[in-house]
């Protein structure tokens, strides 16, 4: 099979300039998994067994708060599932058909996890506790309760440990939530807030289990369960506003794009360049559109020769720009 040349721009009056550099015709190799794997896992894990237990407590006591917190757990090991999905379909390679990738999978499916949150985890936590607080019901022995509570402190603690370890390790000392908004990684950041709206919600329903049979009053465990509900909806919120903003396309940080101008603006054969267009397709694959004004007396095997050394040259200290659109231009005087 033949070469494939890609056109980066034309001249206005002059035929499409190519560069030297050919675009494999074999599709890319699929990325290797995100560190994030580990800790999706992990928490996976932790919430099944969790799940299993909490719903075996409830059927034993009777308590509300433990059937919405069971839910809640049941919610999130569909919804690391999720996520190890959307991890394995990003990673697919491209074709003449996706010829950027699957990149995007993974916001989809984070995106889909952040609803699944705010309407299954939130709501029927919600309805629960509505219904407990209109027909509230006698608890049973809370000794089963406090035991799973704290099996699911330890187990949900450990995965939180690990989901934390994992996204300070991208913090590298930035304000955490400059580095939450600032994330292109939905799989780290997901499973941080759940496994934190995860302690929140067993502390929730302790005190909910406590006080009901500390003061005899079944309604409070309909309250903590209610209470659980409003934390899994503001999660679900935090959650569905970061990935929306991922899905539809966040463009790189000032800073690099500053870098990728600078380094631009340093090669001999340019005279400007307008602001970078950019979008990142996936954590680590991003699209960059660069409108360069060349100087007017190089030939055409000049010019050819300057878009692949820049090509290179960005590519090299920018190893996350997958793909570059270099268009020679004339651009406008400040």
């Amino acid at each position: 099979m033949g070469k494939q040349w890609e056109p980066v721009g034309r001249l206005p009056g002059f035929l499409t300039c190519y560069p030297t550099r050919p675009v494999p015709t074999t599709p890319a190799e699929p990325q290797a998994a995100p560190s994030s794997k580990f800790a999706i896992m992990a928490a996976l894990t932790a919430n099944l067994a969790i799940a299993v237990i909490k719903f075996v407590a409830a059927g034993f006591t009777g308590s509300s708060a433990m059937l919405a917190e069971g839910i809640h757990s049941l919610v999130d090991t569909a919804n690391e599932w999720l996520l190890l999905l959307g991890l394995r379909k990003s990673q697919r390679p491209a074709h003449p058909g996706r010829p950027f990738g699957y990149g995007r999978e993974l916001y989809f499916w984070s995106f889909v996890v952040a609803i699944c949150i705010f309407a299954i985890g939130g709501g029927i936590s919600i309805y629960e506790g509505v219904e407990h607080l209109r027909h509230p019901t006698p608890l049973g022995d809370p000794t089963w309760n406090y035991v799973v509570l704290g099996l699911a402190f330890l187990f949900d603690g450990a995965s939180f440990l690990v989901a934390r370890r994992t996204f300070n390790e991208q913090r590298a000392g930035r304000p955490f939530w400059t580095t939450f908004r600032e994330s292109k990684d939905p799989s780290i950041f997901v499973v941080l807030f759940e496994d934190a709206a995860d302690l929140l919600g067993l502390a929730v329903a302790f005190l909910g289990v406590f006080l009901s049979h500390q003061l005899n009053n079944p309604r409070l465990d309909g309250a903590a369960s209610l209470l659980i509900g409003v934390i899994l909806l503001v999660v679900a919120g935090l959650l569905l506003r970061e990935n929306r903003s991922l899905l539809l396309g966040e463009p790189a940080d000032a800073g690099l794009l500053g870098q990728i101008t600078a380094t631009t603006q340093a090669d001999a054969a340019v005279v400007a360049v307008a602001p970078p267009l950019s979008s990142y397709l996936s954590p680590h694959e991003i699209l960059l559109v660069l409108r360069v004004e060349f100087a007017p007396q190089l030939a055409a095997a000049e010019l050819t020769q300057a878009v692949d050394r820049l090509r290179a040259s960005i590519q090299e200290c920018h190893p996350d720009i997958r793909h570059v659109f270099i268009q020679p231009a004339f651009l406008p005087k400040p």
